[in-house]
């Protein structure tokens, strides 16, 4: 038999269990509103770098944003089917503002790893391959990485390229809120290279006369890294809708149009292999 305290726990238990399981189920329906946002407002908020040079910088004559992360950003928030609202973003802000809400999106020159990968979401099909290069005087006797051990490095807050610069090559790294910053401090003096990324610096260097005396002469990139559309954590539909647009843009060879537009001279080109690999049957 069983008695009345045991019964009595009975309603309660299920209760329980039928709560549990409401609030879990509430918590799958809506554990992505992003991409229903996007859906009502018709807009996507999308986090950019621009740095100046073909991946991001300011039309003067319009002062729109333009080049390889603008373009990118515009057609993901076309296919998506909403109008794009691109957001200026640093190194040093561009996770805060994704994870606050600020953005929806990120096309922001943060390739992937696997620290950033715990804190956020992203499509898994990358869009593109990026590393780390140094800008160095040309008589500064660097030639190779093992090269910059004891001496102070440049390079933005947030990157990447920062851990092992530190751990594995042993410089002495300050940080600076942009890359402009970085840069400068270059130009000024207060480090003898400056690391960001190659399709920043290649570029900046390439036919540019106020860096005449400046040139990027270690062959190997550091950490090379696919490049991918970042979302917050979890958002299983966002991430979904965004990799389908990735793959089409391989498919129909829109990435290799765009690149070639802007004028990208890729260091390791990625696009006709993944263009093939995603064209086949």
């Amino acid at each position: 038999m069983i008695s009345r305290s045991r019964l009595s726990l009975f309603p309660l238990r299920t209760a329980v269990a039928l709560a549990t399981l409401f609030g879990l189920c509430a918590g799958a329906a809506h554990a992505d509103a992003t991409l229903e946002r996007i859906k009502q407002r018709g807009k996507v908020a999308i986090g950019v770098m621009v740095n100046g040079g073909p991946f991001g910088s300011i039309d003067p004559a319009t002062q729109q944003l333009v080049g390889w992360n603008p373009d990118l950003a515009r057609d993901l928030a076309k296919q998506l089917g909403a109008e794009a609202e691109l957001v200026q973003v640093q190194p040093s802000n561009r996770v805060q503002f994704l994870q606050s809400g600020k953005v929806d999106l990120l096309i922001a020159s943060m390739e992937y790893n696997a620290d950033r990968g715990e804190i956020l979401g992203h499509a898994p099909t990358p869009f593109y391959r990026v590393g780390g290069t140094a800008a160095v005087l040309k008589n500064s006797g660097i030639a190779k990485w093992e090269d910059l051990r004891g001496k102070v490095v440049c390079a933005s807050q947030g990157s990447s390229y920062v851990k092992p610069l530190q751990e594995q090559y042993g410089a002495q790294v300050r940080g600076f809120k942009t890359s402009a910053e970085s840069l400068l401090a270059l130009r000024g003096g207060n480090c003898v290279a400056a690391v960001h990324d190659s399709t920043l610096i290649q570029p900046l260097l390439r036919g540019n006369a106020e860096w005449a005396a400046y040139a990027a002469p270690i062959r190997d990139e550091i950490l090379p890294a696919p490049s991918v559309v970042w979302t917050r954590k979890g958002e299983a539909d966002t991430i979904a809708a965004v990799d389908k647009v990735v793959q089409q843009w391989h498919r129909n060879g829109w990435l290799i149009a765009t690149e070639k537009h802007n004028g990208i001279e890729p260091a390791q080109a990625l696009l006709p292999e993944l263009q093939a690999k995603f064209k086949a049957p």
